[in-house]
């Protein structure tokens, strides 16, 4: 069973949105599903759970079109064209979601949403994010575990967003702070790292978590080393998107320098009767400093791409959380 869109329910508006990436998770949707309900109908607050379907080879697809029939009023689904990745799975629920509160949930039973209360009850004291930690996580200590571990603490250290497990999916967020930037390429795990950027308030909160019981982990060790490259991209986005000639020029300034330095050193060696033009110092002067130049044109150049991305789009370069003002 295949299926183009879902159907909006115009006369139902949740207030929690619980977003849940699914690929290959066929014999897990009915036990998600099922203490999905458990956790949220005692609660007494109107709720929908968004289904994005990554372009599954099983039959998951099967599965969550019999949970729609089953409860057309919380279900919602989309199904992907193909496999296009958890975070643009995860970009599309949130696209989607219609509740001030949005709640990301993996679909292999490791999350366990009997957490949501908490992580809501956390929410309700003022913060804008709270991000779940599985302290007690039931991964391979070498192959999933370390490398977490490893990349949580590089992570808080280059970004100054200190938590303990990026890598959980289990997150509750106040919909504004989701808005003022794009999810991409891997970048799900910086969601919080991006919400800081824009001013949310996170907390965090102990999680449960489960040895998972159906299918298997889609990620290995690979996953960390684009962790590394990612953040770099996170970096450069996070200090230097409005100022790259903060980046451009401060490299190309240090370049020249040390070429300059090199070519200052060459011309005083000359007065002890050592020629330039023989040693090799020479080179790499001259080539630091063309590279430093270069450089500080390539910050010119990304200040100008900049002011043409913020002008054309009308896009702001600041985030206001409220207005005080009289009427």
């Amino acid at each position: 069973m295949t299926f183009a869109s879902f159907v909006v329910k115009k006369n139902f508006m949740p207030e929690l949105s619980l977003v849940v990436p699914v690929y290959n998770e066929e014999q897990n949707l009915l036990l998600l599903f099922d203490a999905i309900i458990k956790s949220l109908e005692p609660m007494g607050r109107a709720w929908e759970v968004i289904f994005v379907d990554d372009g599954s080879r099983d039959g998951s697809v099967s599965v969550l079109g019999g949970l729609f029939q089953h409860d057309p009023l919380h279900v919602r689904v989309i199904e992907f064209r193909r496999n296009f990745g958890q975070t643009a799975a995860i970009a599309a629920g949130i696209d989607h979601a219609r509740g001030d509160v949005i709640i990301l949930l993996d679909a292999d039973l490791q999350n366990d949403p009997a957490d949501i209360p908490m992580l809501l009850a956390k929410l309700d004291e003022g913060y804008d994010l709270v991000s779940g930690w599985r302290r007690n996580r039931k991964d391979n200590a070498l192959t999933r575990n370390l490398p977490s571990h490893l990349a949580n603490g590089l992570i808080s250290y280059v970004t100054g967003v200190h938590l303990h497990d990026y890598g959980c999916t289990l997150k509750a967020y106040r919909r504004d702070a989701l808005e003022g930037f794009k999810l991409y390429g891997e970048m799900h795990r910086f969601i919080p790292v991006f919400a800081h950027s824009v001013g949310a308030r996170i907390a965090e909160v102990e999680v449960h978590h489960h040895a998972r019981k159906f299918g298997k982990a889609k990620y290995g060790l690979e996953r960390t080393l684009k962790v590394v490259l990612d953040l770099f991209t996170v970096k450069f986005l996070l200090d230097y998107s409005s100022k790259p000639i903060y980046l451009f020029g401060g490299a190309g300034l240090t370049l020249m320098f040390l070429g300059l330095a090199d070519l200052l050193y060459l011309f005083i060696r000359r007065f002890w009767g050592i020629p330039a033009a023989t040693s090799p110092l020479l080179l790499v002067g001259v080539m630091f400093a063309i590279m430093g130049f270069q450089s500080i044109l390539m910050g010119l150049i990304a200040e100008l791409l900049v002011r043409t991305y913020h002008e054309s789009q009308s896009k702001p370069t600041y985030r206001i959380r409220t207005i005080l003002e009289s009427k």
